[in-house]
Parts: C-alpha cells; structure tokens; sequence
C-alpha cells in the first residue's frame, strides 16, 4: 500500500521530556551583548552549567581565549567533519594562556563545542553564517574574584593584633575619634581591657606618624609609650582620653575618647 504525501511528511511531535530539556537550554544560553565586547573580544562572565553563543563564518578564524594559567584537559565537538578546531598559546608562566580556535567550512551549520580544563567546563553553541564572525571570547570569573577578595581579607585579619590570641566577644570598641582629618587619622580605637589598640590606614607606613599623648583628668597631656604592629598603634594601658598631634607651624590634633568603660559583649563602635 502506497502511503499518502500527507503520512511520510507528518512528524511526531516533541515529547514533554525533550520540551524541558529545550526550555532548560534556552534558559541558559548567552548571547552576544553589546555592552559585554572589549574592543572586538565578547566577554561573558562565566557560569556553570551556562551554553555561550559563538557566531562564526567561513574563511574566518573565532578565537576562544581561556582563563590565564588554565590548563586544557580535553576539546570536544559535535561537528569535527564541517568544523575545523585547533589550539594555541600565548604569553608565558603564570600568565600563558590557551586559545582554542575554530573555523567553520560554510554557512548554515550548528553544533556545540565542550572544552574541559583543570580549572572548570565550557559549553558553547556554535552557529555559522556567511558572513558574521565574532573575532574573539573570552570570560571573567565572578566566582574566582569572590574568592580572592575573601582570601585577601582573610590575610589582612591575620596580619591584625585581634588574630593573636584576641577574640572579638572580649574586645571593647566604644571610641569616639574626632579632630582634624589629615591621612593618618586612624580608622578606629579598640581594648581588651588591658591594652589600646589604635588602627590607622595603610598610608602610615610611608608617612611620618604621630606621637600619642594621653590626657589627665585635668586635660593635661603626657607622651605615653607605644609600638607599631603592622597599622597599629599597641599601648600597654588604658585611657580615657588621648590625642595624637603632628606638625609644627600648622598642627594636626586628632582625639581618640573612650565613651564607655571596657566590658564583655560591648557592641561595635565607629569613628565619627
């Protein structure tokens, strides 16, 4: 029996499975944003898990620039027969990089390309068209920046007083600092009860620092002793006023005053 024209067309349409896995795919994909290119580079900020649009076309070459120091485990595509795909490097040690590099043989193709690393997995969409190619892609890595900027606070804690030994529950941090605002004013003032801890910015260490002097109930002051840990100031003792005073002709004067006795469980204070 010879089948109608009607029957060898009809298609079997798409199962709610393969819907979901449509919808998940499009959900996820990126495209080339305007805002997102560096010159001619697109730069996607990378996610995992998340399908990356790369335009392509004939006689061109699309550069795929990985993350610096990345080293490729493997290079996988859908299409090796209409698709020519290599490697390169550029730069050297810490800074060499990986480019993978693709070229479509015509218009009119699409395939995924899937490029594993030491580091994480890239899943790209690649389509052809007669005459758009995108020059280059590359990524930032959001994840990568968190982790360093956590790495780097994580070390400026360690470098402070509090790391040796001080637990913040015993510490008291109601100080009032008041006065001038020359570069050296410090962030803030803080006890354990037993010792002052004076902080001050970064810029202390190339500038000349203040002398400390603590005032009497009367408001007379006296040079106290003190030493420099990294940017603090760690006076052996505890005051209730105290001023740090630099210059000649035009002086600086900066108060630092406690605004409470010290005690467990203080809450935070902050300079005003």
């Amino acid at each position: 029996m010879v089948q109608s024209s009607e029957a060898r067309t009809h298609t079997v349409p798409p199962s709610p499975a393969e819907l979901r896995v449509r919808a998940a795919n499009r959900a996820v994909t990126r495209d080339p944003a305007a805002l997102a290119f560096v010159n001619a580079i697109q730069v996607y900020p990378y996610g995992e898990g998340v399908l990356y649009r790369l335009f392509a076309a004939p006689e061109r070459v699309t550069d795929i620039a990985l993350q610096p120091g990345e080293a490729v485990v493997s290079v996988a595509a859908g299409d090796t027969v209409r698709w020519t795909i290599g490697d390169t490097t550029s730069g050297s040690g810490e800074a060499k990089r990986v480019h993978i590099l693709v070229k479509p043989f015509s218009a009119g193709l699409a395939t995924n390309l899937i490029i594993t690393t030491d580091r994480r997995t890239y899943h790209l969409q690649m389509d052809s068209t007669s005459a758009t190619a995108m020059a280059a892609v590359s990524w930032t890595y959001p994840q990568d920046e968190l982790i360093a900027i956590r790495r780097q606070q994580a070390e400026a804690l360690e470098a402070t007083p509090v790391s040796s030994g001080l637990t913040v529950a015993s510490l008291n941090f109601d100080y009032a600092i008041t006065g001038d605002t020359p570069d050296w004013r410090p962030l803030r003032a803080f006890d354990d009860g037993r010792q002052t801890f004076i902080e001050f910015p970064a810029s202390i260490s190339v500038g000349e620092a203040p002398p400390l002097f603590v005032l009497d109930e009367k408001g007379e002051a006296s040079l106290v002793n003190y030493r420099m840990s990294g940017r603090f100031y760690v006076v052996d003792r505890l005051f209730g006023a105290a001023e740090l005073r630099l210059g000649a002709k035009k002086q600086s004067i900066v108060r630092i005053a406690r605004a409470t006795p010290a005690r467990s469980g203080r809450r935070r204070g902050r300079a005003s």
